[in-house]
Order: structure tokens, then sequence, then C-alpha cells
């Protein structure tokens, strides 16, 4: 498996080791949707607020950064299955884990597994999908050994 990750340092310069704990969400990730890692690749790039907001504006016409985007792939790539990319928002990102009491690292992984169970093709539009969603995010996350994000406490 190939997990490309690019980081503007400038913008995620408070978080330590991104390459290890997005390496490590994404493996946890594809683990608790059933595939096979060594078959699978993907990009996660950790980019600035404005360079977010400009991929916003451009692919879903909301003017405003987001914390994370997720844009898969339509098919092979290199032998390989290449599922898409993934970009988060320093800022955003370093806000909500502020507001939420969590480390940036944790939410970090939680975002990574939320992007990459979209590259699969999950969403959290419907009850009964965003349900599944949360599952595999919840499992996912257990198994890097963050508690369950949406227990509230």
């Amino acid at each position: 498996m190939a997990i490309s990750v690019t980081i503007d340092r400038k913008a995620w310069k408070e978080t330590p080791a991104l390459d290890r704990v997005a390496r490590a969400a994404a493996r946890a990730a594809l683990a608790v949707a059933g595939l096979d890692a060594g078959h699978c690749d993907l990009s996660i790039a950790f980019a600035d607020d404005t360079a977010v907001a400009c991929l916003n504006r451009r692919w879903r016409s909301m003017d405003k950064p987001t914390n994370v985007l997720s844009f898969p792939a339509a098919g092979p790539w290199g032998g390989q299955h290449f599922l898409g990319d993934i970009v988060l928002a320093g800022g955003v990102v370093a806000a909500e884990a502020r507001a939420q009491g969590k480390k940036r690292s944790r939410h970090v992984s939680h975002l990574v597994v939320h992007g990459v169970l979209h590259l699969l093709g999950h969403d959290h539009q419907e009850p009964a999908a965003a349900r599944r969603m949360e599952e595999l995010e919840i499992k996912a996350l257990a198994m890097l050994g963050i508690a369950d994000p949406y227990d509230g406490n």
C-alpha cells in the first residue's frame, strides 16, 4: 500500500508525527472496511485553510474551509487500486480540536478515518448510512486506542 502524505509545515507546525498518525488511521479505516491495505493507494494532504477553502469553493460551491475533503478516484492506478485524495485544513482542525477538548493528533486520526471511508463510498447524508459510517469510524479508532468520538463524554 502506498499512502502519499504531503504536509504544509507552516499550517501544521503544532501537530507532531502527522505522517505516522495519518498512515495508521488510513490503515485502520481500510481494515474495518474489509479491504486489503496492500492493494490500495491514496493521498493525504495536510494543507492550510486557504487551500481547502479554494477546493471547497470549486468542488462543493461552499466559500469556506472545512475540516476534511475527500476526492474519490475512478479506477485502478499503477497496478494498485488508487482510492483518491484526502485534504485536511490546519486551522479548522486545530480550532475543532481545541473546542472539543481533544488532542489534535486524535482529531486528525478521526478525520483521516472519516475521509478514507468517504473514498470508499460511505456517506452520512441519510440516518442509516450515517450510523453505519459512525460504527466503522468507532471501530477504526478503537484499533488506534482512541475513544468513541460520538460518545459525548
